[in-house]
């Protein structure tokens, strides 16, 4: 793993930070680019509490359709009392929030970690070396909801504890996340054609709901009045899909950010080209402009062009569309920092509309139609240098609008906002975190769902001159 924390060294140096990788981590790609190893005690065995916990409810919890799992009563489930635990990895959350962002703590519970049976093994947290992991965790004071979402990017389950699970859970709800049933950029790898590894993603989502609401069951005598799903990033993009195809299992969500896949584009392997193309001087601004890259943001191009817009483009190229170049498959094509970060010199000049049918049904597994069926609010900065806003969340909001299901969603432009909140330390001056906003819109939602509270209209979310942006964000 020693290349793969000299990549977040890389990555810290090439945002204007130097030492340890404090440094923002795609969100895209993440975990197999960080230090992975969870230190600390590993969690007991078996699937009752550890002894001495106080918690209350029945001693023993079975995850329906879990092949492994174990269960802990711990006095604090928020990151204050799990950093430098087996119960969480700080390092899998690096880059996703600001340096000043104030958390919630003091959240005593039982925290649930497993795994679902799965072929695949990318994930090795807890030495399992096996994907489909999950983390649930069910605080002791209950409101009778349940938050589930995926891990953003190429990361793992305990990927969002700072930025969702810590603040649900002071709320009173139970949390659950998955690792999606495969991680790092290698992910591509799993499956047996093309599309397989995303569509896996889906697929361990809604098997993680239905299995978290039966063990809210078991722990409090009754199940979640209110089930809500939420993410970021690939996170966003699963809670766009559950509630297009599954939403029946929810009452609405908040989306942030979430990646936008249609069969014809526009997509990633459609705006990631074009940042491509501009790094080795084959576009020039103009053309980056209209691939959705927004003007003002031309302060970020270049630590994304060495960071992320090559690795990402192979990646997703590499699960979509592996015929293309089968000299440069995707990451693994490298083996030193700058190689797996580097384009590959073909992706400057890929072009979705020139590929074969095969490259569009493997798109079709997992596109998206705007068609959701519950309430859901969309954040997008408007400075996102990775997924550009009017590539991506502007289209997907029409596409919603087209779908006839524009009166169950609210669409948010964070103006200074960028695809990682950790970028916000590096230019405080010009950026602002989403995280606050996206607890604002949480609270918009479920009073939407819960007291017929209209939330505000579509709007811009506008950069305050000044406050406390880490930490406050009012929609209205």
């Amino acid at each position: 793993m020693e290349i793969f924390r000299r990549v977040e060294r890389t990555r810290a140096v090439a945002a204007g930070r130097g030492g340890a990788p404090r440094g923002p981590v795609t969100v895209l790609l993440a975990t197999a680019l960080a230090a992975v190893a969870v230190t600390g005690a590993a969690p007991a065995s078996g699937a009752g509490p550890e002894r001495g916990a106080g918690c209350a409810g029945p001693e023993r919890l079975r995850v329906p359709g879990a092949e492994h799992q174990r269960v802990a009563c711990l006095p604090d489930l928020t990151t204050a009392g799990l950093a430098g635990t087996a119960y969480t990895d700080m390092a899998d959350q690096a880059g996703l929030t600001a340096a000043g962002t104030r958390n919630p703590s003091g959240v005593p519970g039982r925290q649930v970690d497993g795994y679902f049976p799965d072929d695949s093994s990318f994930n090795t947290t807890h030495g399992w070396n096996h994907d489909a992991q999950f983390v649930i965790r069910l605080p002791e004071r209950w409101n009778g909801g349940l938050v589930v979402t995926g891990a953003p990017g190429t990361r793992k389950q305990y990927a969002t504890d700072t930025a969702i699970s810590d603040h649900v859970l002071s709320l009173g709800y139970a949390y659950a996340a998955t690792d999606k049933g495969n991680s790092t950029v290698d992910f591509y790898r799993d499956g047996k054609r093309p599309g397989d590894a995303v569509a896996e993603w889906n697929r361990r989502t809604t098997e993680l709901t239905r299995a978290a609401k039966k063990v809210v069951a078991q722990r409090y005598g009754k199940a979640p009045r209110r089930t809500y799903v939420t993410g970021i990033s690939n996170g966003g993009y699963l809670a766009r899909w559950q509630l297009e195809n599954r939403p029946e299992l929810y009452d609405g969500g908040v989306d942030w950010e979430g990646s936008l896949w249609t069969a014809d584009g526009p997509s990633l392997l459609t705006s990631l080209p074009t940042a491509v193309a501009h790094g080795t001087g084959a576009a020039d601004d103009a053309a980056m402009y209209r691939a959705g890259f927004a003007r003002g943001s031309e302060f970020l191009w270049e630590y994304h062009r060495t960071a992320y817009w090559g690795v990402t483009q192979k990646t997703y190229r590499a699960e979509f569309d592996p015929s293309y170049d089968p000299a440069c498959p995707g990451a693994s094509a490298g083996s030193t920092v700058e190689e797996i970060l580097a384009p590959c010199a073909s992706d400057a000049r890929y072009d979705l509309e020139r590929r074969p049918a095969s490259v569009r049904r493997a798109l079709e597994k997992v596109a998206l139609t705007g068609r959701i069926g519950k309430p859901m609010l969309t954040l997008h900065g408007d400075l996102d240098t990775l997924l550009p806003l009017a590539a991506d969340s502007a289209v997907y909001s029409r596409m919603i609008d087209r779908a006839g299901a524009g009166r169950l969603h609210r669409f948010y432009t964070v103006a200074g906002g960028t695809h990682t909140d950790g970028l916000y330390d590096a230019h405080p001056d010009r950026l602002r975190p989403i995280l606050p906003c996206h607890r604002s819109a949480f609270d918009a939602l479920t009073a939407w769902v819960e007291r017929g509270t209209p939330p505000p209209a579509d709007r811009t979310v506008a950069r305050p001159s000044g406050g406390d942006v880490v930490n406050s964000c009012p929609l209205r």
